[in-house]
């Protein structure tokens, strides 16, 4: 506490800051065009004389004056220079705007959340078009969700961001909070033979491993300004090492219909007498009604992570204009991820597996927060180990051709293809189990586990005892003379590989009027064709009888020194059994594999097409501006999965295909009045939908073996409705200072959550049905979003400045969990704050950004469990000076409170996981001519 008290105040007197801000572009570019907005004048128009005002200062200020011109709700963060955008990740910068909020349940922002929307329900545009995306196999809110991984998107590459809060009929629908529109950068915007490069080094103190970062951008055009080409490339390189603690859930958390309970601990006769499951055991806290009652850890998981994200981004773009009127331009991009990890897991399930066995239970407020453990009669612990290989390939190319007549007509084709691959390819599994006694007790923000023996001996670890009929899918495993396979699982490879395709085409004409207030109608159409598949293989490992680790002939270690430290997570069992990935690797190759088969039950194709068509009018007269239209939208989604019997030994996945189609029209008013040159109060009213993820689409059922829990889709989803009102007042008394206050509401119909049910399927490592707790996604839901937001920004005196923003949301929903309870939307906190002090005089600039958000409800979790963040707080620093008039040398700091993730299933008192992620410190030379 001393040292975050000390970063604290230390930080607070340096009035630094990060992460510049804004708002709006003007509203007659059309989305897909190659036409970039132009600056306002740099003294916002206040005065008749130019103020020249560069640096962060001028993109500040250049962000307020596209602000205050908008007609439309919109936030934008615009580059410093060529290549220097506010921060070293795109989702980092975009959380500084008031109402956005990132996760960063990996350390590094990710995906992004709009006024308290999921960010599954919020779009990314590519200069105005959707981008295919795919993602590493780990993540919750994967591709198919419809987000963007920004982590991919290399910041240099990026001119502006533009943050859409209220729609307008022209840009692309598909988002209940906003859409996020990245512009990149034109040839013919730039001088000719503009230079920008960069080298780096980064460090991780969790990983304690460092790597270089380096980028480069050249643009060039002729002296008539009529063909211009530019390049871009990028490479970057990181290690994670996350450690924590996490909760499988929680058993017996409610009474079943006749008022029994499913107690792991105790037994209840038919005349309602209770007997302990272990005769002997004690109970501390209340008696055996009381246990019979209580709720317990489904599972505790000591869970080890590392990966290394390397990233690798080309880009061009070309520019050619025959005459002044006409201009083509093509452009393309190329990203490359390697995103390869490797996952410990060493866990208990105490309940399931050692309930027989307790010794000692501890009770508070109806939760066993502690309990010991007798030697199991099966297994007490289980090491599970995951090597994914895992490359993420993300392609596009698109043409656009920009004609503009002299009295202000423009049209505007555009036609595109993007292409992304990712998954895991393959996951290598294989898991261990320990009979070892053991106790646990945990807190709010700790876990202790501690073994009755060395949980880092190798003897002590053995392979599954269990031989039964092997099977695959329902299909046979045969030996060589073609009779069944009788062997026990201990893994195999997963090979899941997600390919998202989308491929559009369409126009945009703006036809000046002089039509009583109205000065321009828009109209265009557009067709997108997208395909998102899953493509699963998998090959079963066994064994026919079971070995201790130390007979396998492979390395054996122990999780390294610390690896647990600061993350909640305690006990002996911070130190365990530790194989090299290539262990792994060589233990399923030396054992009994099955054929790679093509897992039908896991493979999905959802093929969605969209015909849009607009119109659009543009108003300004009397100090009142802004745009009226509508969007006509026609949507057909065909779903191909599989269905799994329940009920039946050894189901065999029975193919299936459903289509679905829909027609909506989405009506929108934007309207901004000056009611003074300096004070202007816009309002916005619009109907938008965001359709289901696509894996939601897909009614394939997954299940999970050991923990008996599953999950499906459901391919006659209706898409998200929503009618969304914006107010808001700005307030502009000087250059470079600006006051607003916004209040927002979306009344979401429609809503997409989760049901769960009790369903038999076959147990293929247990060889027999078992009952397990499946979600399912529905319709039905209801829900209303309210907030308040308040921002500031201004220079305050001899090179300090200062931006801050507060957001205050809530919601409402019908949508409940399985106490009954009403659960909040998906990634919304109540309070968000933002202060980003900031210095820049001569050559020297500097910023802080701190970031606290409230607690946000997550997501429906194992058993579901409501799953919470606690609150998180994250400060970032960054300073540059420039050594000569193109040299600049740059340092970066992000995480210096080392801020623990930490999750819990409804109440504090509940937890499922702790993080820790660790610092990261960055410099950077860079030239830019």
């Amino acid at each position: 506490m001393h040292l975050r008290h000390a970063i604290l105040a230390t930080t607070a007197l340096t009035l630094s800051a990060a992460a510049a801000q804004a708002q709006t572009t003007p509203t007659t570019t059309p989305p897909g065009s190659s036409e970039q907005a132009q600056p306002a004048a740099a003294d916002g128009g206040q005065s008749g004389d130019e103020i020249v005002v560069t640096g962060y200062r001028g993109s500040l200020r250049e962000a307020i004056n596209v602000k205050r011109n908008a007609n439309a709700v919109v936030d934008v963060i615009t580059s410093e220079d060529v290549g220097k955008f506010p921060d070293r990740n795109v989702a980092e910068s975009l959380s500084h705007i008031p109402g956005v909020s990132i996760d960063r349940r990996f350390g590094e922002g990710e995906k992004v959340a709009i006024l308290g929307t999921d960010p599954a329900l919020n779009r990314m545009l590519l200069d105005g078009h959707a981008l295919a995306s795919a993602d590493w196999g780990g993540n919750d809110n994967d591709p198919s969700s419809r987000t963007f991984n920004y982590s991919l998107l290399a910041p240099e590459l990026v001119d502006r961001l533009e943050v859409y809060k209220s729609p307008e009929p022209r840009i692309e629908e598909g988002s209940l909070g906003g859409t996020v529109i990245v512009r990149t950068r034109r040839p013919l915007d730039l001088p000719a033979n503009s230079i920008f490069a960069s080298g780096g080094y980064s460090y991780n103190d969790r990983s304690d491993k460092g790597n270089v970062r380096a980028s480069g951008l050249y643009s060039w055009r002729n002296a008539d300004e009529t063909f211009g080409v530019l390049v871009a490339a990028t490479y970057d390189k990181q290690n994670l090492t996350r450690a924590g603690v996490e909760f499988f859930g929680y058993d017996n958390t409610a009474p079943n219909a006749d008022g029994t309970y499913n107690s792991p601990f105790v037994n209840r006769a038919s005349d309602g007498t209770l007997s302990l499951k272990s005769p002997g055991a004690t109970i501390t806290g209340g008696t055996i009604a009381d246990l019979y009652k209580a709720a317990s850890p489904f599972g505790i998981n000591y869970a080890y992570f590392q990966q290394q994200r390397q990233r690798k981004s080309v880009s061009g773009t070309m520019q050619f204009r025959p005459t002044s009127e006409l201009t083509f331009t093509l452009n393309g991009t190329h990203i490359d991820g390697n995103y390869n990890n490797y996952s410990q897991s060493m866990y208990t399930i105490p309940g399931a597996w050692t309930g027989d066995v307790l010794q000692s239970a501890t009770i508070s407020n109806g939760v066993v927060t502690a309990a010991s453990f007798g030697a199991a009669r099966q297994q007490a612990s289980q090491l599970d180990t995951l090597v994914r290989r895992t490359s993420l390939k993300t392609d596009n190319l698109n043409l656009f051709a920009d004609w503009e007549g002299d009295g202000g007509a423009k049209i505007n084709f555009a036609g595109g293809w993007s292409k992304a691959t990712g998954g895991r390819n393959p996951e290598y599994l294989f898991n261990v189990q320990t009979r070892l006694p053991y106790s646990y007790a945990f807190t709010s923000d700790s876990a202790t586990v501690n073994y009755v023996g060395d949980p880092t001996n190798p003897a002590n670890y053995f392979t599954n005892p269990n031989n039964n009929p092997a099977q695959i899918e329902g299909r046979p495993v045969t030996t060589a003379s073609g009779a069944q396979l009788v062997a026990a699982q201990i893994g195999g490879l997963d090979y899941s590989v997600t390919t998202d395709r989308d491929i559009f085409g369409g126009y945009d004409a703006t036809i000046p009027v002089d039509f009583g207030p109205f000065t321009e109608i828009l109209l265009g159409s557009r067709v997108t064709d997208h395909v998102n598949r899953i493509n699963a293989r998998g090959v079963n490992t066994y064994l026919q009888q079971s070995f201790n680790v130390t007979q396998l002939g492979v390395t054996a270690l122990s999780t390294p020194d610390g690896t647990f430290d600061g993350s909640g997570g305690m006990g002996n069992a911070t130190k365990y059994l530790n194989l090299p990935q290539q262990a792994v690797i060589d233990i399923l190759a030396n054992a009994i594999n099955s054929p790679l088969v093509t897992k039908v039950a896991a493979s999905t194709k959802v093929r969605e097409t969209v015909m849009a068509s607009y119109a659009q009018a543009n108003f300004d007269q009397g100090g009142v501006r802004g745009n009226i239209g509508g969007r006509l939208v026609y949507t057909r989604d065909v779903s191909n999965y599989a269905t799994t019997l329940s009920n039946t030994v050894n189901p065999t996945p029975v193919p299936t295909r459903t289509a679905t189609d829909y027609l909506k029209f989405l009506p929108s008013l934007n309207i901004a009045y000056s009611i003074t040159p300096k004070v202007i109060v816009r309002g916005a009213v619009a109907r938008v939908i965001a359709r289901p993820r696509y894996e939601d689409l897909a009614a394939a059922t997954s299940l999970n073996n050991v923990t008996l829990d599953g999950g499906g889709g459901n391919p006659n989803l209706k898409p998200y409705e929503s009618t969304n009102y914006e107010l808001t007042a700005e307030y502009y008394p000087r250059a470079g200072t600006l006051l607003a206050v916004e209040l927002f509401r979306r009344e979401i119909s429609n809503y997409i959550f989760n049901t769960r049910t009790n369903a038999v399927f076959f147990n293929s490592l247990t060889n027999a049905l078992a009952t397990y707790n499946v979600n399912q996604p529905i319709n039905g839901g209801k829900a209303k979003v309210n907030g308040a937001l308040a921002s500031a920004q201004t220079d305050i005196w001899g090179g300090f400045g200062l931006q801050a923003n507060y957001s205050y949301q809530e919601s409402t929903t019908s949508n409940t969990d399985v106490t009954g309870t009403t659960l909040n939307l998906p990634y919304l906190s109540k309070h968000t704050v933002n202060v980003i002090p900031y210095f820049e005089k001569g050559p020297f600039q500097a910023r802080v950004s701190y970031n606290y958000r409230s607690s946000y409800f997550r997501t429906i979790g194992r058993l579901g469990s409501r799953e919470m963040v606690a609150p998180y707080s994250q400060l970032d620093a960054s300073a540059s000076l420039n050594l000569t008039k193109g040299i600049v040398l740059s340092v970066n700091a992000q995480n210096l409170l080392d801020e623990t993730y930490r999750q819990y299933n409804a109440t504090p008192d509940r937890p499922t996981a702790f993080y820790k992620n660790g610092r990261t410190f960055a410099a950077a030379l860079s030239f830019r001519m």
